[in-house]
This record gives structure tokens, sequence and C-alpha cells, in this order.
């Protein structure tokens, strides 16, 4: 692993009271730099920085104060660049001009710790779209946390978060970041996110943010060519500038192999955790670090210094804060990374497994009973990285599957009645594989009242479907809340361990439990049936012989009146050997629906 160079402390606009303003920046090619701004008038050539050694620039300013605007002028030859500051954690907006912002927030909640990983229940949202405000075109933080007493009761203890750092105009998945340590102005700026925080904190829930390292822009974008130097008509000291720089997104990847930009990426990561006390971060599309082409794995070359910098990175990050989560989009099934450092591996806690959303979403969206393959979901359940079930966030819904041509699993399940029955009844069922299946599991935002159109920047979910849908709703709540093992009655489901107990391809029929190693003689049954059919008796062989209480049946009329509420005709086990087991039960099983057993 490569050496990590020690960070410059002071980056950016530091203010220092009745001191004034210090400025530092790195601009290695640069042969003069000034800083200008209102509080001279924004002449450009009255405070000049002096030279610190290894290209970084300095100076003092006693007249420029908190909430002033400023830039750098920077001169390089003939050149003469006026540039917003790199590190500024403020902006009029993302063309618009850096801020001297002091950042000292007043933390209601001390100490928040997140949520134990296999007891953990992430819901994935968009700020912009969450919740529309009064008199704007997006909605912002404030917006976003008067939502946040709906998702406490439906049992959520993590959001995460899509990008919120400044990007092109006022709409964006987020994943275009123009300054990447300004939080987006029309969201609310940094304040806006110290109040979100503080709410979600408050009601103990948890705030992952996503963060992108792969890529900075492409739009609006002072890093390009920061200090006028660049090679082969690329981005200059920020960016690769020979074949390394191109990513699906433009010639933009970062320079990984330069101590300067590891030490910015290094500084901004730590900004979510330690400034904004975020609970952990998702690594957007962590592959395009480590990678330079897509394919195959014959085919892809690795980029030793990206590699290694997420090493570094993840090392001091779970040496710093321990108690957070670091996720990884990585998308290429790769058990590496999220394996130990010490063992090579790029030491995430957990990452995206998109096998499992592909698996399900396909048996879910076939129309014909008779060509649903009950293999896939079985190989989606016994699916782990390093013999760890909670290496994997599982899903059947996220924003990159929602959009681009694609749509919410209710609408892909029935095209033009994602509110009818077998919208209802499969996707739900997808929701209790889902909360029941090994893996930490995440839903998107409107998913528990059914939302159904494709996602986008400009469309914001519907609410009043929470008491349009509010059965379906609930059956999210319980099976979370059974998923958490609130009440002490589901303790397999944050267990390690999943075995297959039957499996019957023409009927349709699946049950596996999940198992706590430290309670191996309770596991939690789960019974599904993939079918339109109804069962009545149907037979399940299992290990105890100790009766079963139905925790979770989803043929409830309460959560949708379209439902078939089957006689559960008898749970108490028999000795009768089934299934390679000493007992057997007898359960009904709705259709396109299924029940949770345990002690």
């Amino acid at each position: 692993m490569a050496n990590q160079e020690k960070p410059v402390p002071g980056m950016g606009s530091i203010p220092m009271g009745d001191k004034g303003t210090t400025f530092r920046v790195w601009a290695p090619h640069a042969e003069q730099v000034f800083v200008t701004g209102n509080f001279c008038d924004w002449k450009e050539e009255l405070y000049p920085l002096t030279h610190e050694g290894k290209g970084y620039w300095v100076t003092s300013i006693k007249e420029a104060n908190e909430g002033d605007a400023y830039k750098y002028v920077i001169k390089n030859g003939d050149l003469k660049l006026l540039k917003n500051d790199p590190y500024a954690m403020k902006m009029q907006h993302s063309n618009g001009n850096s801020i001297i912002y002091h950042h000292h927030p007043q933390w209601e909640v001390n100490n928040f710790q997140i949520a134990p990983f296999n007891q953990m229940v992430i819901y994935e949202l968009h700020i912009g779209t969450f919740n529309k405000g009064e008199d704007k075109e997006v909605g912002d933080f404030f917006n976003a946390a008067s939502k946040l007493d709906h998702l406490q009761s439906l049992g959520i203890n993590a959001l995460e978060i899509m990008p919120v750092m400044e990007f092109k105009g006022n709409k964006s998945w987020g994943y275009n970041p123009a300054c990447p340590f300004a939080i987006e102005t029309d969201y609310g700026g940094p304040e806006g996110l110290v109040h979100f925080v503080n709410e979600a904190h408050k009601k103990g829930i948890a705030v992952i943010m996503d963060v992108i390292f792969n890529h900075f822009g492409p739009g609006e974008m002072d890093l390009w060519q920061f200090d006028g130097w660049q090679e082969n008509e690329k981005g200059g000291i920020y960016f690769y500038n020979n074949h390394l720089s191109t990513t699906p997104w433009g010639e933009n990847r970062p320079d990984y192999g330069r101590p300067e930009v590891r030490n910015f990426l290094r500084d901004n990561a730590l900004m979510w955790l330690e400034n904004y006390c975020c609970d952990g971060l998702r690594f957007d599309a962590t592959a395009y670090i480590r990678y330079l082409e897509e394919g195959d794995l014959k085919e892809r070359r690795e980029i030793q210094e990206g590699y290694q910098f997420l090493q570094q990175l993840n090392k001091e990050l779970r040496e710093k804060h321990p108690h957070k989560i670091l996720i990884a989009e990585d998308l290429k099934h790769e058990s590496r990374v999220t394996a130990p450092i010490e063992h090579n591996g790029l030491g995430f806690h957990t990452q995206w497994g998109t096998g499992f959303e592909q698996s399900i979403k396909q048996v879910l969206t076939e129309i014909n009973d008779a060509h649903r393959n009950l293999q896939e979901v079985v190989d989606s359940l016994l699916q782990t990285f390093n013999n760890d079930a909670f290496q994997r966030v599982i899903f059947t819904e996220s924003h990159d599957s929602v959009a681009n041509g694609e749509t919410r699993l209710p609408e892909e399940i029935a095209p033009g009645d994602a509110e009818g029955e077998f919208a209802k009844k499969k996707s739900t069922l997808g929701a209790i594989l889902l909360f029941t299946s090994p893996g930490i599991p995440m839903i998107f935002q409107g998913q528990e009242f059914l939302s159904h159109k494709y996602f986008s920047d400009d469309q914001f979910i519907d609410w009043t479907r929470v008491e349009r849908v509010k059965g379906i709703t609930q059956l999210y709540k319980d099976l979370i809340h059974l998923r958490k093992n609130e009440h002490q009655s589901c303790i397999g489901l944050s267990g390690n361990d999943t075995r297959i107990i039957h499996f019957n391809q023409d009927n349709l029929v699946i049950a596996y439990q999940r198992i706590h190693f430290e309670h191996p003689d309770n596991p939690t049954t789960i019974i599904l049936n993939f079918s339109h059919r109804e069962y009545i008796g149907y037979r399940i062989g299992i290990s105890q012989n100790t009766g079963l209480n139905v925790r979770f049946n989803s043929g409830w009329k309460g959560y949708d009146k379209s439902f078939s509420e089957v006689e559960l005709v008898e749970v108490h086990p028999e000795d009768n050997a089934y299934d390679n087991q000493p007992h057997s039960i007898l359960v009904g099983l709705p259709s396109y629906g299924g029940i949770i057993l345990s002690s």
C-alpha cells in the first residue's frame, strides 16, 4: 500500500473571529495567487497569497469575515483565472461565488450510534423530490425533515441520502458534483443539512451520505484546469491527464496518484462524518475508482492507485470512526470489496448486491406461473460475501433501477394496473422476501405506499398515497418491525445463517429458515407461495417439535381487501417426517403471499 502523505491543515477559508479569515489553496503551477471578494470590492490584486512550498498558497485577511463572498485569482503565464475555492463549504450557487462559512452546529443528540448492521433497515431518499415545500420547485432538508415521523413510525433506522453536494442547476440526482465540499444551496445549504441530521438523530434514525469519488462534474466545475496547467487538453491538477481520465461521465476521473488529490477526497469523507455527524458513507460506483474499463473481469484493467486509495481511506475511517458504516456501490460481485484490508481487501463493511434485485424482479415480473423459476430465489437467498450475510445491501428498488426507462416494481408487474390485485400481491411478496432474506434490506422512497411512477429529479413522490393504500404501508411496517426483532419474536431474522427447508418448483412454494447462532433452536421460518393458487393444509417439514406462532400473514384483509385471508390449518408440529425433517406442519398459504412463523 502506498504511503499516504500527511494532510495539510486548514484548507479553504478558515474564519478566525476578530482576526478575519485565513485562506489556503493548492495551485502548484500558479505564478501568483490572490484572493478577492466583497470585502475588497472585488479588487483582484489587493490581497496576494504567499507560497508555502509544495504548491500551497496562504494568507490571512482581517477584513474578510463570515458570510463574505470570495474567489481566487490565479495567474499562470498569460492566463488569469477566477476560481471558486475547491474546499468551499458554502456557495451562492454552483456557478456563483464561494462564501466564507463558520461551521459551528449545535447538535441536540450526542454520541448517536447507528443500529447494529444485522438490525438495520435503510430507506433511500432524494432530498429534492422527497417532499415538496410551498412555492418551491425543489424540496429541501426542512421539507424532508417534516416527514421523519412517518419514517420513524415505519420502523426505518437508517437513511441513505442521494448526493447533496452543490451541483449544476437546482434539479439533479446529485451525481454531478460541481463543488464537493459545499451543500446544495437549493436544499438549504449547510444549515439545512445540520437541521436534517439533528431531526433524524432525535428520532433514532441514522444518516448515511452518498459520496462521489469516481468523478467530478462534468458541469460548472472550477476544479477543471484549476491553476491553468493541463496536458492533452484534459483536466489539470485534480484529474488524470492521460488515458486514465476517461469515465462514463467524461474525462473527469480524479488523479488518485497525487497525494494532494487523495487528501482532497479524504478531507471530504471526513467532513461528512465529523462536521455533519453523518453515520456512514455510501461510495458511488467504486468500480470506476479501481477499474479503467467496464466489461468482463478479464477485460478490466485495474487502476492500482485507485485501489490503494480506497484501502488507505477506509483504514483511516475505520480507525477514527469504528461505529460508522462504509457501503460500496461496486456492483461487480467481488468478495474482496468487503474483505479485510489486511487481507488485501478494500475494507468496506457492506456492498450493494444487485444480483438480488435482478433475480427477484425477474421472478416477480414473470407473467406465466409455469415459467417462474424458484431457483433464482434460492440462489439469491444463499448469496453472501466472505460468509457474512450482512456484507450485502439488498433491495428490489433503488434510484438506478426505477429510472432511465425503468419504472417502479408494481408498474413492472402489471403495466397500467399498478394498483391492481396482482401488482399489490406480487410486489408485497417481494417485500416479504426482502425483509426476511439475509443482508441489510433497503427500500426506495415511496415504496412503502406502492409508488409506481418512475423516479425523476423533477417529480415529487405522492404523499396522498399513504392514506390511499394505508394497509400496504402497514404491511411494510409490520415486516420492518419483525426484521428488527423489536418484539423479541423473530431473532432468527437477525442471524447470519439461512437454510432452505422446502423447495417445490411445481407448486411454486419455497420455505426457509433464518437462524441466529446464539439461538439455534429458535429459527424464524418463512413460507412463500409464488403461484396464483391458494393452498389449504400445505405440508412443510421442520426440525423443531415446539409449537409455532404466526407472526405475519400477508393474506390478512387488513392489508388489502383483495388479499385472500386463508385459514392457517395447523402450525403445531406433527411427528410425520417430511422434507427429510423429523416433524411437519400444515399451513394455509395465500396466493402470491407468505407467512412468517417462530416459537
